[in-house]
């Protein structure tokens, strides 16, 4: 019989906690994935992620690495609890009459979850590329007519923000979200299941728990093969939801006109632009994420509250 014990709030905590600790570690590299995707044929800045890191460093600094992580933080919290506590919960609703979850019922919470996501993903991610592409651009500061007078202030998300609902209204947030969840419907559906099964063969018969090293190794693993697996829909995705362009940089109508596109004119190996990035952000974000959400603090501070 599966039976699982569900405490929303344990799992927001759990979820919240692990995605901060996550990003922190990885966002170096999440901002070379952009800025490679973000290349065209013939007008390529950086040869590698090691040389794009190198060039950034030697350009903006350290923290210029860290070039939108501060909304990255603010919106991962709930978007990671909402993800975890979104499988966990439609993985508890598919195992009521008792019965062992099936991997399509394992595909279906996965499916579930990843649609939950995008309400806090897409906003999310459409500012954090924005900032992390400036460096790219050469863009650090956004211009307003304020009367007679142009002011210049450094580019924020907050401003970013801003500008996005005045002209556009909340819409403008969500540029991209049919791309959003074209990459994290699947990601999702080929991860949770994964990783279940996975996680299973270090469970021990005694307390039903795999070692910590394992549950690690096991996130580490799916979130490296979902993240592949997804690569060409998060290059659509990170096209769509770039507003600023480099020189000859064309803009795209949708997901159709931006896949056929990079297709045409950048041929396929261009979908798999950032994927080792890709993979070297996901695969340890994932693993940090189930080992801290396995762990149970959301549970003690629950708990204890």
């Amino acid at each position: 019989m599966c039976i699982f014990i569900f405490s929303l709030p344990a799992k927001l905590i759990n979820g919240g906690i692990a995605g901060i600790i996550g990003v922190t570690c990885v966002f170096p590299i999440d901002l070379t994935k952009t800025r490679l995707q973000n290349q065209r044929n013939g007008q390529q800045i950086y040869k590698s992620m090691w040389d794009c890191l190198r060039k950034t460093i030697r350009s903006e600094g350290y923290f210029g690495m860290y070039r939108g992580v501060a909304v990255n933080l603010t919106l991962v919290t709930p978007e990671k609890a909402i993800k975890l506590a979104a499988n966990d919960f439609f993985r508890q609703h598919f195992s009521r009459d008792g019965k062992k979850l099936t991997l399509v019922k394992e595909m279906l919470s996965g499916c579930g979850a990843g649609t939950c996501q995008v309400i806090i993903t897409t906003p999310m991610e459409m500012l954090k590329i924005q900032l992390q592409d400036a460096g790219r651009l050469g863009i650090y500061t956004a211009a307003y007519n304020v009367g007679p007078v142009l002011v210049t202030q450094k580019l924020s998300a907050t401003q970013i923000a801003s500008e996005l609902l005045r002209t556009e209204g909340v819409k403008g947030l969500y540029k991209g979200l049919g791309a959003t969840l074209l990459r994290d419907v699947p990601f999702s559906v080929i991860y949770f299941p994964l990783f279940s099964n996975l996680n299973k063969l270090g469970m021990s018969s005694a307390d039903g728990k795999a070692p910590f090293l394992h549950s690690f190794l096991a996130g580490c693993t799916a979130g490296c093969t979902a993240a592949v697996a997804v690569n060409p829909c998060d290059v659509i995705k990170t096209r769509l939801q770039s507003l600023n362009k480099g020189a000859n940089e064309e803009a795209y109508s949708g997901i159709i006109d931006c896949a056929t596109n990079i297709w045409k004119k950048e041929g396929p190996s261009a979908f798999l632009k950032g994927s080792v990035c890709r993979a070297l952000v996901i695969a340890p974000l994932f693993g940090i994420v189930q080992v801290v959400y396995f762990l149970g603090v959301g549970e003690a501070v629950v708990e204890f509250v």
